[in-house]
This record gives C-alpha cells, structure tokens and sequence, in this order.
C-alpha cells in the first residue's frame, strides 16, 4: 500500500471514529429523562461518594420530570439538540470522501470544539450550573479537538505526498 493510500485509510479511521462520537453524543439527547432516571438511580446506591453531584443530578431529574410531566413541547429542544448533531456527523462525510478538499470541516469542528469552552464557562453559571459541571461540559470540547488536531495535521501531511 503506498504513503497516500496509507494516510486516507488513517484519515478514515480517524474520521469514523469522531463522526460516531458525536452521532452517539446527538443519540444521548432524545432519551434524555431515562438517562437522567438511570443515573440518578446509580448515584442513590452509594450515596455518600458524591452527595454534590447526587444533589445536581436529583435538582436536574426533578426539573426534568416537571418540565416533561407540564411542558412536554420544551423537550422539543433536545430533540433538535440532537438533530443538530446527526447533521454535523453528516457534515463529515465530506472530508472522509475528500480530505484534503473539504478540510473546512474540519477546521468547523476544532471551532466548534473551542466555542464550547466560552460557552459553558459564560452561560453556565447563568443558568445555574454548578462549576463541576461546567467542567465536565468544558471536557466535551477539549477531547473533541483532539482527533481533529491530528486530523488536520494529517491532512496536511495527505497533501503533502505527491
């Protein structure tokens, strides 16, 4: 197999692998209630290892199940949560045709994966959100960019061969 052939099949693998993380990230947001009801169940069997966040996730199952049980169509946001990331799955499905031709995508994504820092770290306590929590969302981002700084650095190097 020559050098090209061998960075594409890279490239691909790479590719797959951030287009599955965030069609499953995109999943997790129509189940949202269960999830929440299973975690919350998980975290009540052994209490007193994180009563800060069995404290968040109950507060968060509560308004969970008041919002679902009154005000149904306010979950119609997670469901465009979630379409939202099915389609920026979708949108990768140009660099793995054509790397180096549709590059841009993944620059979008490394500047989605920077946008979620501010985001959480501004719109977090706004909301209420405790600063663990922000954390955790902030981590979305920063392992998010990962594969894509390979990526692009790969692509540059699939460029590269003649």
């Amino acid at each position: 197999m020559d050098e090209k052939r061998r960075w594409l099949r890279r490239i691909r693998l790479v590719l797959a692998g951030v287009m599955f993380g965030i069609v499953v990230s995109g999943l997790t947001a129509f189940p949202l209630r269960w999830e929440v009801d299973g975690l919350y169940a998980w975290l009540l069997a052994a209490p007193w290892q994180w009563p800060s966040l069995l404290a968040w996730i109950a507060h968060v199952r509560d308004g969970l199940h008041v919002v679902y049980d009154s005000y149904p169509f306010l979950a119609y946001g997670t469901d465009w949560l979630a379409f939202a990331h099915l389609i920026i799955a979708v949108a990768f499905i140009g660099p793995y045709r054509d790397p180096v031709r549709n590059v841009w995508t993944v620059d979008f994504g490394m500047i989605a994966c920077l946008g979620v820092i501010p985001l959480a770290l501004i719109c977090g306590p706004l909301r209420g959100i405790p600063f663990y929590w922000r954390l955790i969302d902030c981590s979305f981002g920063v392992v998010g960019i990962m594969p894509l700084l390979w990526l692009r650095w790969a692509i540059g190097r699939l460029a590269a061969v003649p």
